[in-house]
């Protein structure tokens, strides 16, 4: 089978025995790999209901057709599993030699499910599979695991790992690769702690069925010179995502205090332009041309990786002025297994409840040694930290009231690094992201800044649909970075062109956004599945948008419309199939190919 190898990798923890199964050809052509192929399983493996934490919840570690091959910017694979922050759908992807040496080893995705008694890690080479004593590992830090694996395995090996976090089982914990490279902010580093589980180590030395490998040659190649041709190129390699610090204070959206506003005046001491200055070192996923991993020294003179979304949310939303400290605080991030996103909104959210006397610890806003101090108390969690290891949604819970205005979540994960006061269809989008509050399904708002800022249209719902089909259903299951496409203007057409080269078959648009469209409401049935209750309010953002305009810059006053922001959900629902309340219709089941769920939905209430 060209394209796929047709197999999983199933590994029982509990009982300490592996299996190879075979997939049917059908469920790799309708959900392609990646994300699509791991919800599948996920809706497959998954009892209803199940505890997150518990050895019946199902962690998939996914690839897709693209990954591991000669093409741009394919190193990416997916991690996925029923989330301990939002109880719902949890995903992230990595960019990691683990993806080449997965698709390389003869899997399209690695299921594993029940919990070891013992701290192990999962060794893979080809299929050669065993279940290794991880004693010795249990308590480092990531980077610490992935040096000791190294000496043990040699570096010709992907390595996924967890930290302290993990082990702790702090909702947000993350999947770990590389020193840096950090995936799954939805607490899949916690599901893999759950398991005892502490790495798994992949070595492949298989070639990857391909159709036609001469024409994948040739266009790879065509789309890696087009790529550096790029009129931004030498800028993005300059900076990559860091730029998008002075971008997002120029249009307004830098969070800041806790997304309260848009603008910082301090901005410049987070900024790209320093970065570049500070930058030592530049690090790229496997197969990747245009690497965005800047590398600065940090306060303590260490090695940090550096993106926009870390150093805004642990930057100006904190208060945060200085990059090197910044970078000190991400580094141990990383080093702990810690999601910096999350972690950026819990500590300012707990700042902002300290500000208005809703906990009776003062913990200042931008205090450097306080956050520095907070950051490894989450991850041991000690004391106040296992408090903040929580999460935002739990965090606001327990404190009631007015804390639940300011709590910067959707359905439980914490938004990313852009503030939507004045921007509805980014708001939007972060309301209907299939894990959350995240910007990796549809950053539409560089589309919002260049066409109607402030406008409620059903273009923008039209254009959001467009993206999360490609960026959420594509590049998520092929599974390769979208980076090229939309910093540097790739065509899409090469990614068309290099599937069909590898799989044999002419996939055009319509079928790519059927392939998005069943992956998207699979995942909506999954949420309900696991929801007590589903309502149309889950997809809604946080109230401080609606309520609390912007004090500062060029929007200053401005805030979400409620009526406005109802009526482009009810658009998107319509455009997705699904009825008012968020449901997926009977008849969008049906021409999907998702019948199964019916029963599903109508034993939770869903649908008559």
């Amino acid at each position: 089978m060209e394209g796929w190898w047709g197999r999983l990798l199933r590994v029982d923890l509990s009982r300490g025995k592996t299996s190879i199964v075979d997939v049917d050809k059908k469920i790799l052509l309708d959900y392609m790999g990646g994300r699509g192929l791991a919800i599948r399983l996920l809706w497959d493996f998954n009892p209803p209901g199940v505890d997150p934490l518990s050895p019946y919840n199902t962690l998939v570690i996914a690839s897709g057709p693209l990954s591991g091959l000669p093409l741009p910017s394919s190193g990416k694979l997916v991690v996925t599993s029923k989330s301990p922050l939002t109880n719902g759908y949890g995903d992230g992807n990595i960019g990691s030699m683990a993806s080449h040496h997965l698709k390389r080893a003869g899997f399209d995705a690695i299921v594993i499910q029940g919990k070891a008694k013992k701290p192990v890690y999962l060794y893979i080479e080809n299929d050669k599979v065993s279940i290794n004593p991880a004693d010795d590992l249990w308590g480092l830090d990531s980077f610490g695991v992935e040096d000791k694996l190294v000496r043990e395995h040699g570096k010709n090996v992907g390595i996924l790992t967890i930290g302290p976090a993990g082990e702790k089982m702090v909702r947000y914990a993350t999947v770990v690769s590389q020193k840096g490279r950090s995936g799954g902010r939805p607490g899949i580093g916690a599901v893999m702690g759950s398991k005892n589980l502490k790495a798994v180590v992949i070595k492949g030395t298989l070639q990857p069925p391909v159709h036609d490998i001469e024409s994948l040659r040739k266009t790879a190649e065509e789309a890696y010179k087009k790529i550096m041709e790029a009129e931004g190129y030498d800028y993005w390699v300059r900076q990559g995502t860091m730029a998008t610090i002075v971008w997002s204070q120029q249009n307004s959206v830098l969070p800041t205090m806790n997304f309260r506003e848009g603008v910082w005046e301090e901005y410049e001491g987070i900024s790209g332009d320093l970065m570049e200055k500070l930058k030592v070192e530049r690090r790229a996923c496997p197969y990747c041309n245009m690497g965005c991993g800047n590398v600065i020294k940090d306060e303590l003179d260490e090695l940090s990786e550096l993106d926009y979304e870390n150093v805004a949310m642990l930057g100006s939303n904190i208060l945060l002025g200085d990059l090197r400290k910044v970078a000190d605080i991400n580094k141990l991030a990383d080093k702990y297994g810690l999601d910096t996103i999350s972690l950026g909104n819990s500590i300012g959210f707990l700042m902002e409840a300290s500000e208005k006397g809703l906990v009776r610890e003062r913990v200042e806003w931008g205090d450097y040694k306080v956050v520095r101090e907070l950051t490894e108390d989450v991850a041991f969690r000690r004391g106040l930290g296992g408090f903040l290891a929580e999460g935002v949604m739990r965090m606001s819970t327990a404190l009631g009231g007015e804390a639940l205005e300011f709590a910067m979540h959707v359905k439980g994960l914490e938004i990313s690094a852009y503030d939507c006061h004045a921007a509805p269809a980014m708001a939007l989008a972060y309301g209907t992201s299939p894990i959350g509050a995240h910007h990796k399904d549809a950053w539409i708002i560089s589309y919002e800044v260049r066409t109607d800022r402030l406008g409620y249209t059903r273009e923008k719902v039209e254009r959001l649909v467009y993206l999360q089909d490609v960026r959420g259903g594509m590049f998520e299951s092929l599974t390769v970075c979208r980076l090229p496409w939309v910093e540097l203007g790739l065509d899409l057409d090469y990614y068309l062109k290099m599937l069909s080269h590898v799989t044999g078959i002419e996939w055009s648009w319509g079928m790519i956004r059927e392939v998005a469209n069943r992956i998207y409401t699979l995942i909506r049935a999954f949420w309900i599945r696991e929801f007590d209750g589903w309502s149309k309010y889950y997809d809604y953002p946080p109230a401080r948008w609606f309520k609390h305009p912007l004090t500062k810059g060029p929007y200053k006053g401005v805030k979400l419309d409620p009526a406005k922001y109802e009526q482009m959900l009810q658009e998107y629902y319509a455009l997705r199939g699904w009825d008012s309340n968020g449901v997926p219709k009977p008849e969008t089941l049906s021409k999907l190919g998702l019948t199964f769920v019916e029963d599903t939905l109508k034993r939770v209430g869903v649908l008559v």
